[in-house]
């Protein structure tokens, strides 16, 4: 049985994915990423704080060397949370948003993922260290798709990603948002989730039908919520890149392109295409 976050939890977040990661726990959407204003970590949950313990991270020049797992007894379930710095220690009782410690920039991330909570719901009779084993999760809040042509002017960039100024925020901090699966505009077609095409799968929120499509092209195939990429290749500008990082969120919107090939600069045009190698 899934077990849905409420919005009070989801509210303390500028932005989460269920599906936006390469690690197993994100499978089928059985954990999700909660990405806080600031570099203080608020608890997604409520309980007693039952272990911390330091875990030991794969090596990358960007990150700590070490992360961290908590565990917290909500009575309903054992939560794992990764990526803090620990300020409790077992015994305390924590509240919904109370400060568990600072973030922690982890090996396990990508290097163009920021900052974040990880957060699984174990049932009391699995081992909580294990990497999987964790209940399936939903969201209890509405999600704005926002339909996309794969047009925009770039606004931001970093070393490994560039954000563009489409599709934007209608009324940022005001409701999430998130890239609509484009059918067609207005349909329900829902919102995308995940790494396309860098990690394995993606998800699909909100949505009905099993066609999903991105800038014009189809790009997967969805069954449920669960989202099966074709074989497709992103292009910005004709040049390749790893691909669109895929999430809801309150502040502000726009594609994200990620990859260490993405050179583009603040004020550049961009055109996404997505091309199908899959297809005849």
């Amino acid at each position: 049985m899934p077990v849905t976050l409420p919005a009070e939890v989801l509210d303390q977040y500028r932005r989460f994915s269920l599906y936006n990661s390469p690690f197993v726990a994100h499978d089928d959407g059985r954990a999700i990423d909660l990405y806080p204003v600031g570099e203080t970590a608020p608890s997604p949950v409520a309980g007693e704080v039952l272990d911390v313990r330091k875990v030991r991270a794969p090596p990358k020049a960007y990150a700590a060397e070490h992360d961290w797992l908590l565990l917290v007894d909500t009575v309903k379930h054992v939560a794992r949370i990764m990526h803090v710095d620990p300020a409790v220690e077992p015994g305390v009782r924590v509240a919904v948003g109370d400060p568990l410690g600072d973030l922690v920039r982890a090996g396990f991330f990508a290097p163009w993922v920021p900052n974040h909570v990880h957060l699984e719901l174990r049932d009391g009779d699995v081992d909580p260290y294990r990497a999987s084993g964790s209940v399936r999760l939903t969201v209890d809040v509405d999600v704005e798709p926002l339909p996309w042509d794969g047009t925009g002017t770039v606004v931001e960039t970093g070393d490994t990603w560039a954000r563009l100024d489409a599709p934007a925020h209608p009324v940022p901090g005001e409701r999430f948002v998130g890239l609509a699966n484009g059918v067609s505009a207005g349909s329900d077609g829902g919102v995308l989730d995940g790494g396309l095409p860098h990690y394995d799968g993606g998800g699909l929120l909100f949505g009905r039908g099993d066609r999903v499509v991105v800038a014009g092209s189809d790009v997967g195939t969805a069954n449920g919520r669960d989202v099966d990429w074709n074989d497709v290749e992103v292009l910005a500008n004709g040049t390749p890149v790893t691909g669109i990082a895929l999430f809801c969120a309150r502040d502000s919107f726009g594609v994200k392109l990620v990859g260490e090939a993405v050179d583009l600069t603040v004020g550049d045009a961009v055109t996404v295409t997505v091309v199908d190698h899959s297809s005849p």
